[in-house]
């Protein structure tokens, strides 16, 4: 009894503990948010007084409005032709015999393996002989091909485990690959489809130094980098600074909060057919 009544209690604590983990770095940033401009803070501290002033004096300093436009119109060019390649080479991979499908697959892997550090110097002297440096279509396809690994990946393990009997009877039908895989697999694939553009996204809003080396006009930096930019002018205040921080990560806690049963349900469909 006494052994069950532990196992029982070891979950809840166990869950509490990465929640905390989880929770406090995003209420210590709302708390010093919410601190007079300029305060010196040490750990969690609670504020007298709610000053909203920061986040309109952030706002206005750093030119987030310019910024989150940028990182919108990347992320909106990013996220479905990447998603949209990454199904594409998924299904062939996984359904088709395409010659030097191995290896060309394990080609695909060795993106996992290699940092953008490594590749951010030829790729920016190749964007610039190809004229697309300091330009959205530049960085966008830059990101695509950085995320194609993981999202090929990812779409190739769906289509795999999907029931071989499904794409043959498509077949027999006289379906061809095209219509197998828009009229057959993508409506049940959409948790996984939707967990990989909610990856996507992330990935997208979050990329630093890709936009910090392609992009040099102030009017087209996206958001991060912008911040990155605002935290040297402002690196002493820290009610400011964490106020800047809450305005970048805002959009990728919203579209988490829009999405999050599909992805859910795609991270978990993808851990059981694992």
């Amino acid at each position: 009894m006494t052994t069950r009544i532990a196992r029982s209690l070891a979950a809840p604590a166990v869950l509490a503990v990465f929640l905390a983990a989880v929770l406090l770095p995003f209420l210590s940033l709302l708390l010093a948010s919410l601190q007079p401009a300029g305060a010196p803070l040490t750990g969690l501290a609670v504020p007298h007084g709610i000053h909203l002033e920061n986040f309109a004096h952030a706002w206005s300093a750093a030119g987030f409005g310019t910024l989150l436009r940028s990182s919108t119109v990347i992320a909106l060019a990013v996220v479905p032709a990447a998603v949209l390649c990454a199904t594409l080479a998924g299904y062939a991979l996984a359904t088709m015999e395409v010659p030097g499908r191995g290896r060309l697959y394990g080609y695909l892997l060795l993106g996992l393996s290699i940092p953008t550090e490594v590749t951010v110097i030829p790729l920016y002297y190749d964007l610039r002989a190809a004229g697309l440096t300091n330009t959205v279509p530049g960085l966008a396809l830059a990101e695509v091909g950085a995320f194609m690994p993981f999202g090929v990946f990812w779409m190739r393990a769906h289509f795999a485990t999907m029931p071989r009997s499904l794409i043959e009877a498509a077949r027999l039908d006289g379906a061809s690959s095209w219509t197998t895989l828009w009229r057959v697999l993508m409506p049940v694939s959409r948790p996984a489809v939707t967990t990989l553009g909610v990856l996507y996204f992330v990935w997208s809003w979050n990329q630093f130094l890709l936009p910090l080396i392609l992009i040099q006009d102030p009017d087209r930096r996206t958001a991060p980098a912008g911040l990155g930019f605002f935290t040297g002018q402002y690196g002493v205040d820290v009610p400011l600074l964490a106020a800047a921080t809450l305005i970048v990560i805002a959009p990728v806690v919203l579209v988490y909060l829009i999405f999050q049963r599909h992805f859910i349900n795609g991270v978990l469909s993808g851990a059981l057919k694992g």
